[in-house]
């Protein structure tokens, strides 16, 4: 099964594509969707639909695994970044890709076993599933891979829990 992760902002937008055969992951690509801060903000909100666009049409995923939203203190922020994660789901609804939604919490519990583990010590279990040399960088990025991933692993779990029901 093939699966986009996605870490949603409106200056940097994270995504992960991997692979998941059997409980093995396998990276494909990953990298970052970025906008200056410059940009008027409908413009930044179009070049992340068409990144995402690219994107969707180069990997074909199966499933898209996304942060789930959550509010802040700051209103504006909370509305863009919201804005712009409706505009990253887009193309993956118009492909009739289905998505699912993780909190940072059910993230580092699937990754790390622990819901309260530091950024790096997802950032370096993500390194070793991926059997990787290096973390990857930017933390948007490796944060979309590790909901990839993540979504893989309950995959998995859902499997196992289908046939002990059987």
């Amino acid at each position: 099964m093939r699966i986009l992760g996605i870490d949603p902002g409106y200056a940097i937008v994270g995504y992960g594509v991997v692979d998941c055969v059997s409980g093995h992951f396998s990276l494909i690509d990953c990298g970052a969707i970025t906008t200056a801060a410059d940009m008027p903000f409908e413009r930044r909100l179009k070049a992340i639909f068409d990144d995402m666009t690219l994107i969707v049409k180069t990997h074909h995923p199966d499933e898209m695994s996304i942060e789930k939203l959550f509010f802040n203190t700051n209103q504006k922020t909370v509305i863009d970044v919201a804005q712009a994660r409706g505009v990253t789901l887009l193309p993956a609804i118009t492909a009739g890709i289905p998505i699912y939604e993780y909190t940072p919490l059910q993230v580092k519990s699937s990754i790390v076993g622990y819901g309260r583990a530091e950024k790096h010590q997802v950032q370096e279990m993500v390194r070793n599933m991926l059997h990787l040399k290096a973390i990857i960088k930017p933390d948007d990025t490796a944060d979309a891979v590790a909901l990839a991933i993540t979504h893989g692993l309950s995959l998995g779990r859902r499997q196992v829990e289908r046939s002990n029901r059987l």
